[in-house]
């Protein structure tokens, strides 16, 4: 873990703690609402501290599971499918006036 992330995890840690000693004062001398607000504030960061120590570290990155479902196949053969730029974006209803498969039409009836 690098220096910024350790400061960062002691920041979440810090003030989690301030949260939750600033409702321990609520419960005692001020208003029920205030102190549950508090009590529940004071887990935010301790959340934010989980998913920091869990995010994955440059070098660490697990390899993406193959696809067992045909999925990446069916993209592929799609995309090797596809004729020109204008077709994609059409949804298949125009092709670009260079693609092999432009059907050129006249003027002539």
């Amino acid at each position: 873990m690098s220096w910024s992330a350790r400061a960062l995890c002691a920041l979440y840690v810090t003030t989690s703690a301030g949260l939750a000693w600033t409702a321990v004062l609520e419960f005692g001398h001020g208003p029920a609402w205030a102190a549950c607000l508090f009590s529940a504030a004071s887990l935010v960061p301790l959340i934010a501290l989980v998913r920091e120590t869990e995010r994955p570290r440059p070098g660490r990155t697990a390899a993406p599971a193959p696809r067992t479902d045909g999925t990446e196949a069916l993209v592929r053969a799609e995309l090797r499918a596809a004729c020109c730029e204008r077709w994609w974006t059409s949804l298949g209803t125009a092709h670009d006036t260079t693609c092999r498969q432009h059907i050129h039409r006249s003027s002539a009836a």
